[in-house]
């Protein structure tokens, strides 16, 4: 039974975990595959958001002659060649994921790389499912960077159709004249405006009276208003039962005019997802398990089990790849430094929608403030309202803030619109390293006439108290 120093579960983020420094240790490295491909490398890099991200800029670039019209030009799209497109990107993807593989396969003398599904058998014990047959492992110590999968919603005869997830959507054969996207968060959005902006007819079906509900009501009440006048937005529906009749897949719904059938070629699934804390069988593993289903961390990312750590989708509240590579960053440091062990810092953690528009948030929503009793006052900025909104001839973005109304401490952003993630990015800042709204204000020049006057202007129109 081979035994190794570390043992790391996910070729994700925890593959980033070993540098020079892990030279001598004696490392293995578990990964099972990637969505449909089965490809080396995370969630992020193969079936999330690298890929997704090019398929949206893509999109933003097909949507262009709708917002050439008013402003006085008159464009044109002529073809969408989708096979041309999803072999662009995948053609990069897929060859950085086989040179990750190879390099862990070939070319770390310390590492060694066990491709197939594994199991925990025992505190500390793990066993793969490798092409050659089931082999046994055990370490010092483990880190468990095993992700998430799409969940599968409990719709009568959901498990008979061929339905999509995120993992295998970008990689169709052929785009088909209709989709309907079963969900309303970030993944069903994103699609939504990919799949529509390439020729697709979309339907959004949601549970909930508004689509991005987890955002600030505003902003997620704006973005609803837009999508209806986009795509065929079907909200506050009950899934009754779905099935395929030969080319067509029929939703069966119960909304508040009664029962309806929405049918298309293609059903894409993205009501969320799930930790895959189950497939490794982490209880198996001595590890305590939230009811969520994340394994329990503590601030230093430690489990229930003494040697075994986890980080990202598989533990974390936050499933996003910029958390998951902060606590890489702090697992790292604590299997180096066993006697100096640091928290990982989850207290301003920023996201972002890449649909039309775009969004991006950080901190509190207005709705979590009333909820927990914060004192606040907010300011909502139209990014019709700067100059560079003017030329951009944009009447529906804007900028919310939320502020401590006695001494200017920010306690939220949220952004909808052009450039929403680059246009956040200085808030973050400012409330990572305590900068309050008035300093922030007036102690910087701000370029005249460009996108970051809208933070000016929002942090100036704070109504705080006098000084």
């Amino acid at each position: 039974m081979p035994h190794f120093d570390l043992v790391i579960i996910g070729s994700g983020s925890g593959n980033s975990i070993l540098d020079e420094r892990f030279d001598d240790w004696n490392v293995a490295i578990v990964e099972k595959g990637v969505g449909s491909t089965g490809n080396y490398g995370g969630t992020c890099l193969n079936v999330g958001c690298i890929p997704t991200k090019m398929f949206v800029h893509t999109a933003d670039t097909a949507s262009s002659p709708g917002v050439g019209t008013k402003l006085g030009v008159d464009l044109e799209l002529r073809d969408v060649r989708w096979r041309d497109i999803r072999d662009r990107i995948f053609g990069r993807i897929d060859a950085i994921s086989d040179g990750g593989r190879r390099y862990r396969a070939e070319g770390s003398a310390n590492v060694t790389l066990f491709q197939g599904e594994a199991r925990f058998t025992g505190v500390k014990e793990l066993t793969v499912a490798t092409g050659s047959g089931p082999e046994t492992i055990t370490a010092d110590r483990f880190v468990v960077a095993a992700g998430g999968r799409p969940a599968t919603p409990d719709i009568p005869g959901i498990d008979a159709v061929d339905f999509h997830t995120s993992d295998s959507v970008m990689r169709l054969d052929e785009l088909p004249a209709r989709m309907i996207i079963l969900g309303s968060g970030f993944i069903g959005a994103e699609f939504a405006h990919v799949l529509s902006a390439l020729g697709v007819e979309v339907t959004v079906v949601a549970r909930s009276g508004a689509l991005l509900r987890a955002e600030d009501e505003d902003v997620s009440q704006r973005f609803t208003e837009l999508a209806q006048a986009r795509w065929d937005v079907r909200l506050n529906r009950k899934q009754t039962g779905v099935e395929r009749d030969g080319d067509v897949v029929r939703l069966h719904l119960e909304g508040p005019d009664g029962a309806e059938t929405v049918e298309a070629e293609q059903l894409l699934v993205a009501v969320g997802r799930t930790p895959n804390s189950d497939l490794i069988d982490a209880v198996s593993g001595g590890l305590k398990v939230r009811e969520d289903g994340k394994i329990e961390v503590d601030a230093e990312q430690r489990t229930s089990v003494d040697g075994v750590w986890a980080l990202g989708d598989v533990s974390s509240d936050h499933e996003l790849k910029h958390v998951a590579n902060h606590e890489q960053r702090v697992v790292q440091h604590n299997l180096l430094h066993p006697d100096e062990l640091i928290d990982s810092d989850h207290t301003y953690v920023p996201h972002a929608v890449f649909s039309s528009p775009q969004i991006a948030a950080v901190g509190l929503t207005e709705q979590q403030a009333r909820e927990q009793g914060v004192d606040y006052v907010t300011k909502i900025q139209n990014y019709g309202d700067i100059a560079y909104g003017w030329a951009m001839e944009d009447t529906t973005g804007f900028l919310k803030l939320l502020a401590d109304p006695a001494d200017g401490t920010i306690l939220g952003a949220h952004i909808i619109g052009p450039q929403a993630p680059t246009l956040l990015q200085p808030l973050i800042q400012a409330m990572q390293f305590g900068l309050d709204a008035r300093t922030m204000a007036r102690g910087q020049y701000w370029i005249h006439p460009a996108m970051p006057e809208l933070l000016e202007n929002a942090l100036l129109g704070l109504e705080l108290h006098p000084e």
